[in-house]
């Protein structure tokens, strides 16, 4: 996969647009991610701090695969600085 430049939150489609270094460009739908992942109020609100705070984190973990793990863990957003 190549490089990810940058991600930015798109309120008017509720997608998060993304950058690659090669040019190519992604959208994620995020009711779509809500949909599959958010199924407790909890995990609802926390994709929502996520997409608005940290869309590149976002971005990283629905390309990852990796959004199922982190709501398991629960709602700890310093978490991801580590």
């Amino acid at each position: 996969m190549n490089k990810l430049l940058s991600c930015r939150y798109n309120m008017d489609t509720n997608r998060v647009e993304a950058r690659f270094e090669d040019g190519t460009t992604l959208a994620i739908d995020c009711i779509a991610m809500e949909d599959k992942y958010g199924s407790t109020p909890a995990q609802r609100a926390e994709l929502d701090w996520l997409l608005y705070n940290k869309p590149l984190e976002y971005t990283q973990l629905v390309l990852r695969g990796g959004m199922e793990q982190y709501l398991s863990l629960g709602c700890d957003h310093s978490r991801l600085e580590d």
